[in-house]
């Protein structure tokens, strides 16, 4: 590169070195007033160096805090690379129990009260001794879901409709242990060209095998002369360990063959061979169009459930 200094810019750089400006003001001062300005800038010059110091140190010290430093850097002076945090989605869990707590069996002791109740019912009515107290959902013919509390006793097995808002059983249905000769568990399954439709597993309870439902029987959804029970697990199954134990199908179903088993060696029914079959196979309900049970399953109409409040 060409220099392009000229001697008169030589000159200037000369005139402002610090040096310079200390030489002409020795000559043009008295030596009491050279000496004191020549303190005020070597105290000056002193503090900006120990400032730079300073601010060196901060800066090292905040790339050691931060591991960025030189040190810390086995890629040779590269940046890292950025690190990006996802979020995982997970069910909401108070979302569920909001919705578990509007079935009113989940209430505090809405369950105890209708054991309590129930109890009293077995012993006043029959004498029985209750051995197991069950919440399960009943099926009917027409697919119609219902909330149900059963009982096993040592002679009977009562289906229970129980009221979880006033706390009062309205009907028992009393099925005696000793003519219950099948018991089926499986899948449900519909006819072909049916448009209603059902998940999941289920266990049908039959009583009375030479005995078949009438077409007209079938065809009331409020027939009383079917001659079994159709159950599923309960909506709050999953809500606590305590539901989840007496809402739990495979136990049920073993405690019911070991008590029909003990009922039918003990006092065995008239005209039956003793003992249960336990078969897995489909369950079909025979049911075509479905409206009746759509509407009420889908609106949960077969249970004690808050509904919200109604204004007028």
């Amino acid at each position: 590169m060409e220099n392009y200094w000229t001697a008169k810019d030589q000159d200037l750089l000369t005139y402002i070195q610090p040096s310079f400006c200390l030489q002409k003001m020795k000559e043009r001062t008295s030596p009491e007033a050279t000496s004191s300005i020549a303190a005020e800038m070597s105290n000056s010059e002193h503090n900006q160096e120990f400032q730079l110091v300073e601010q060196m140190e901060e800066t090292g010290e905040r790339k050691a805090g931060d591991g960025k430093g030189p040190e810390s850097n086995p890629s040779g002076g590269k940046e890292s690379p950025s690190v990006t945090s996802e979020s995982t989605p997970f069910p909401n869990s108070y979302a569920n129990q909001h919705a578990m707590r509007k079935f009113f069996v989940t209430r505090p002791g809405a369950f105890d009260q209708a054991i309590e109740d129930l109890k009293i019912h077995v012993v006043k009515n029959s004498g029985e001794t209750a051995q197991s107290f069950w919440l399960l959902s009943e099926i009917d013919h027409w697919n119609n879901e219902r909330e149900r509390v059963v009982v096993i006793t040592d002679t009977n097995l009562l289906v229970c409709k129980y009221d979880f808002i006033m706390l009062s059983c309205l009907q028992v249905q009393r099925i005696p242990l000793s003519y219950i000769d099948r018991i089926c568990r499986g899948q449900f399954t519909f006819p072909e060209r049916s448009l209603d439709k059902r998940e999941g597993e289920g266990l049908r309870i039959y009583w009375d095998n030479l005995k078949e439902p009438s077409a007209l029987s079938r065809w009331n959804p409020w027939a009383t002369d079917i001659p079994y029970a159709t159950f599923t697990e309960h909506p709050v199954k999953n809500s606590s360990d305590r539901f989840s134990a007496i809402c739990q199908m495979s136990e049920f179903t073993a405690q019911l063959v070991r008590a029909v088993q003990i009922a039918q060696s003990k006092n065995p029914a008239p005209g039956k061979t003793s003992g249960v079959v336990v078969l897995n196979q489909p369950l079909l309900i025979d049911t075509y169009m479905g409206f009746m049970s759509f509407i009420g399953n889908r609106n949960k109409l077969g249970y004690s459930l808050a509904r919200g409040s109604v204004g007028f």
